[in-house]
């Protein structure tokens, strides 16, 4: 693993879920108000905003989370730093697959599906070539970690 990435993803596990839902508060509107010019990048993996709507309360929720661009789509992992829980977004997505990314200041409306089988390794593989933290976050938990492919929703 690279040194860059073993800082952020020992670091993401030393802050914990807590931590880790405060940073996104504070990235949300500083990724928004620099274009993703400022924590836009987790060492060399770009971060999108993500979002989605509450499955319980039906209100937006928007959280920042590394991708893998794949053509027009754009991949994300439900790690939550291999935290125990799976993140809030990932089981919106689940209840409701209608979201919207931001990738600088580009708004584009997604459907989120989850990919599986060779479909999953294969961008779980490129993802991780990228940002080397998502294995270790999977040795880290006992559940099941969704990998999400955001695809254009069509108007």
């Amino acid at each position: 693993m690279p040194s860059g990435d073993k800082f952020y993803s020992r670091m993401s596990q030393m802050i914990g879920a807590t931590g880790l839902r405060w940073m996104g508060k504070l990235n949300v509107p500083l990724y928004r108000l620099s274009g993703g010019r400022l924590l836009g990048k987790v060492n060399k993996a770009p971060v999108l905003l993500l979002t989605t709507t509450g499955r319980k309360s039906g209100q937006k929720r928007t959280a920042p989370v590394v991708y893998l661009a794949d053509g027009d789509a754009y991949v994300v992992i439900g790690s939550n730093a291999g935290h125990s829980r799976t993140p809030a977004w990932a089981l919106n997505l689940k209840a409701k697959p209608e979201a919207e990314v931001e990738v600088g200041r580009k708004r584009i409306p997604v459907r989120a599906r989850v990919a599986e089988g060779e479909e999953r390794a294969d961008l779980w593989r490129r993802h991780n070539e990228q940002y080397s933290g998502f294995d270790e976050y999977e040795a880290r938990t006992d559940r099941d970690i969704a990998l999400f492919v955001l695809e254009p929703a069509l108007s």
